[in-house]
Parts: structure tokens; C-alpha cells; sequence
């Protein structure tokens, strides 16, 4: 393990200027973040679960120079609408993607995916390649299995805590999983883009928690046997969610992907390492 928390974050690399905009599909508005670069190839990236875009505020910029950056909340998630009835399946969350790229026209782009999102990215690339030029799956859990969501599954059927104040949601926050190496000036930037004020005046996170109530297993692995695009797969030092099995199931599925580990880091990635990820990333959207 290492001595001390990564401490190159807020103070090193400063968050990505960035626009709010908005796309309605299959009857739902969603946000997403445009960090600006229009003109040049497109990137999408998609948050995990229970996360929203702004996990992409501190290594967008690094990105920014040759692509036009978007970050995508998914439904139920950050800024974007919640679904009624509750419906929140991998293939709503495909369907989804699958329109926004369509409105957004995004044709020839990298698309980027963290932990449930990269599970989203790597679903619709699997099925729709066409418009996909490169594929970065990040310290995506390929193998969802019911005892793995089991825990989330029973959160889900409980309210979240709701607090007076932003500034105490902001004290009292915490990431999911819990383990970060990413310093206190970066988890208060998350929080403070985590929480929003409901009706009763209550400041709670801005997750509809039936997200988590309804998630259902999924495997990942023989989608990558139709990735034939360039891709690559993050893994974080610290993090089990991709082990050795799957990592060796993977490649075999698909022997071209390359495969890369962020050093201390957590399953947080973009936040616990943004320096490192950043590096390996644009490294590999050079090389292809």
C-alpha cells in the first residue's frame, strides 16, 4: 500500500472548464458536460454507477487537445432525469447511449466508460461498432454476478440520508466504494456536484436510489469478442474489480486489447490518479 494519499489532484491539475447542456431521448432529458474541442474527433465518457460526469472534470483538459470532450450523466444520475416507471437496465442504459450518439450525431468517436459505465460502453460498442473508432473500458467489473449486487440491491430499497445543509452533505460525504487515495480538496469538489435540494428543502444526493434497488446481474466477457476496434482496459492498482481471471478470460475473447494499470489509485480512478490516467490514455489515443 502506499504511505500517504495521492495528493497530485485539485492542486496540480485544476478541473476542465466545461458547459451544461442538455438532449432529450426516449422521453427523458439528459445532461452531459462539453468540455469544449468542437470540431475535433469526438469522446464521449460515461460515469459508473451511483457516479456522475464530473468524475471526468480533472482529465478532461488533458484530452481537450485533440477531441471534443463530453461526459454524460446516465438516467438516474447526476443531472439527468429519473426514469418512471423505474425502469434501469443495461439495455435502457444502451438505448439510451445509442440515441444520445445518434442526436448528437458523434460518428468516428473514442468512447470511454468507468465501472458500470464501461459495462454500458462496452454493451453498446459490442452491438453497434460502426461509429465507434476506439473503445477505453476503465476498472470495469466484467462479471456482475447476483451475490455482488446483492448489497445494492438492498440499499437501493432505503432512503438516503438527507442533511440541512449543503455544506453538511459536503462534511459528511463519502465515495462508493469508500476506498480513495484522491485528497479532501477533490472529494469536496465531487460532493459539492454530488448533492442537489429536493421539495422538502433537504439536501440529499442527486442518485434516484431505485437505480441501485433494480440493477441486475450482467456478463461482460464474451462481449469482447466482437471489439474489433482498437480498446483498451484500466485497471486501478489498488482495486480488485478486474482481476487476473478476467483479465486473461479477457484477452482471450479479444487478443488485440492492450492493458493497462494506474498506480495508486483505487477503483476511483480519475480522481485518485488523474495525472497517471490522463498519461496512459492519451498515450494510447496517440498510438491509434
Amino acid at each position: 500500500m502506499p504511505e500517504a494519499p495521492n495528493t497530485m489532484t485539485m492542486r496540480d491539475l485544476h478541473p476542465a472548464p466545461y458547459t451544461s447542456r442538455y438532449v432529450e431521448v426516449n422521453g427523458l432529458r439528459f445532461h452531459f458536460l462539453d468540455y469544449g474541442g468542437e470540431g475535433k474527433r469526438p469522446m464521449l465518457c460515461l460515469h459508473g454507477g451511483g457516479a456522475h460526469a464530473h468524475w471526468f472534470d480533472l482529465v478532461a483538459a488533458e484530452f481537450t487537445r485533440d477531441h471534443h470532450v463530453l461526459a454524460l450523466d446516465l438516467r438516474g444520475h447526476g443531472d439527468s432525469a429519473w426514469a418512471e416507471p423505474p425502469i434501469y437496465t443495461y439495455a435502457e442504459y444502451v438505448d439510451d447511449l445509442g440515441k444520445v450518439i445518434e442526436a448528437l450525431d458523434l460518428r468516428d468517436f473514442v468512447l470511454m466508460g468507468h465501472s458500470m459505465g464501461g459495462m454500458v460502453s462496452l454493451l453498446y460498442t459490442s452491438g453497434r461498432p460502426q461509429r465507434v473508432r476506439s473503445l477505453i473500458i476503465v476498472d470495469s467489473n466484467m462479471r456482475m454476478t447476483q451475490d455482488l449486487i446483492q448489497g445494492m440491491n438492498e440499499r437501493g430499497l432505503h432512503a438516503g440520508r438527507a442533511f440541512a445543509t449543503l455544506e453538511e452533505y459536503v462534511t459528511r460525504f463519502k465515495l462508493r466504494p469508500v476506498e480513495t487515495m484522491a485528497d479532501q480538496a477533490t472529494l469536496d469538489y465531487i460532493a459539492r456536484h454530488s448533492a442537489r435540494q429536493f421539495e422538502d428543502g433537504q439536501w440529499r444526493h442527486k442518485i434516484d436510489r431505485r437505480v441501485m434497488a433494480t440493477r441486475t446481474p450482467m456478463e461482460g466477457v464474451p462481449h469482447w469478442k466482437n471489439i474489433h476496434m482498437p480498446a483498451l482496459f484500466v485497471k486501478a492498482e489498488l482495486s480488485k474489480r478486474v482481476s487476473p481471471p478476467i483479465l486473461a478470460e479477457t484477452r482471450i475473447a479479444c487478443p488485440h486489447v492492450e492493458v493497462a494499470e494506474i498506480s495508486r489509485s483505487e477503483h476511483h480512478i480519475t480522481l485518485d490518479n488523474p495525472a497517471e490516467f490522463s498519461q496512459v490514455v492519451r498515450g494510447f489515443l496517440d498510438r491509434h
